[in-house]
C-alpha cells in the first residue's frame, strides 16, 4: 500500500477527532518511527511502497480509542532528551520543562549540588538536571516499581547517574536514611496535583490512559503531597536551600500561604507559557 494512500485513511478516520493538523503530526511520527521514512522523504517521493502496513493500522486503532501517541510509539522527547514512556508514567509536559529551565536558571552549575525530584515517574526532571548538571548528585524518589524502572531505563539511554529510591512520601519518615544524604540544596517536584472535581476538564486521552495515582488527589484535601513534601524541606533541604513545585494553576495563592506558614521566603508564583499559575519556588530561611 502506497504511503499517501495510508496517509487519506488516516486523515478519513481521525480528522472529525483531532483536525487534520495534528493528525498529519501522528502519520509522521508513526512512519519515521516505523519506516524510518522522514516527512520531507514523503514529500519528496510519494510512491514509498508499505508492503507490511499492520503495525501502522494497529497505530491507527489505538488513536481512535485515545491512546496517545507518546504509548504508541512507547517515546517522547522532554527538555531536548528521549524519554520513554509507558501507562505506568505520565507523558511529560511543555510545563514541567519549564520548571527545569527555572531550575537551571537559578543554580550554580559549577557547584556540586544535592537534588532530590520527589514523585518522578519517567524520570524526566531528574534526568534532565542530571544531564544539564554534571556536577550534581542527582536522586529520584517515587512510589511506583514500575515507574521506577521505566525511569532506570531513561537513565541509561540519556547516559546519566542518578540514584532511585521507591517509597512513599507520605510516610517519609521511613525512608531508609541510609539512601539519601543528610541534606539536599534542591527538593522539587512535580505530585499529583488534579482535584477529582476537575476530572471532567481532562480530555479522553489523558483520563483514560494515564496513571491516575501520578494525576489525582482528594478534593478535600488538595494539597496533600505539597503539604508533606515541604515537612520533608523542613528537615531535609539546606539553610536557603530551594523548594520547586509544579502546582494546580486554581491553588497558587494557598501554595503562597502554605510556604509563607513554613517560614519560606523569597517565594515566587511564576506562569507557564500558556499565562497559567504553574509552578512556586521557595527558600528556606537560614537557622
Amino acid at each position: 500500500m502506497k504511503l499517501k494512500q495510508l496517509q487519506n485513511i488516516f486523515h478519513e478516520d481521525l480528522d472529525a477527532i483531532y483536525g487534520e493538523e495534528e493528525v498529519d503530526s501522528f502519520f509522521y511520527m508513526l512512519i519515521h518511527d516505523y519506516f524510518d521514512i522522514t516527512r520531507i522523504q514523503m514529500a519528496m517521493d510519494t510512491s514509498y511502497i508499505i508492503e507490511d502496513p499492520e503495525k501502522i493500522f494497529e497505530a491507527l486503532s489505538f488513536l481512535k480509542e485515545h491512546v496517545p501517541i507518546q504509548y504508541i510509539i512507547g517515546e517522547t522527547e522532554f527538555y531536548g532528551l528521549p524519554i520513554k514512556v509507558t501507562n505506568d508514567v505520565l507523558i511529560p509536559r511543555p510545563e514541567t520543562e519549564e520548571l527545569v529551565q527555572w531550575v537551571l536558571k537559578k543554580v550554580d552549575k559549577e557547584k556540586p549540588l544535592n537534588i532530590i525530584d520527589i514523585g518522578t515517574g519517567s524520570g524526566c526532571i531528574a534526568i534532565s538536571l542530571a544531564k544539564n548538571l554534571p556536577k550534581a548528585k542527582v536522586y529520584a524518589l517515587d512510589i511506583s516499581a514500575k515507574a521506577l524502572k521505566i525511569a532506570k531505563q531513561n537513565a541509561v539511554l540519556n547516559e546519566v547517574d542518578v540514584a532511585f529510591i521507591e517509597a512513599d512520601i507520605l510516610d517519609f519518615q521511613n525512608i531508609e536514611k541510609e539512601s539519601l544524604p543528610d541534606k539536599f540544596d534542591i527538593i522539587i517536584s512535580n505530585p499529583p496535583y488534579v482535584r477529582e472535581k476537575e476530572k471532567h476538564l481532562m480530555k479522553p486521552n489523558v483520563l483514560d490512559n494515564e496513571p491516575h495515582l501520578a494525576l489525582f488527589v482528594k478534593d478535600e484535601n488538595p494539597l496533600l503531597f505539597y503539604k508533606v513534601i515541604t515537612q520533608f524541606a523542613i528537615m531535609h533541604l539546606k539553610s536557603e536551600g530551594c523548594l520547586f513545585f509544579e502546582i494546580n494553576e486554581y491553588l497558587g495563592k494557598d501554595m503562597i500561604n502554605l510556604l509563607h506558614e513554613n517560614k519560606f521566603y523569597e517565594i515566587e508564583l511564576k506562569q507557564d507559557i500558556f499565562k497559567k499559575d504553574r509552578m512556586i519556588k521557595g527558600k528556606k530561611e537560614a537557622r
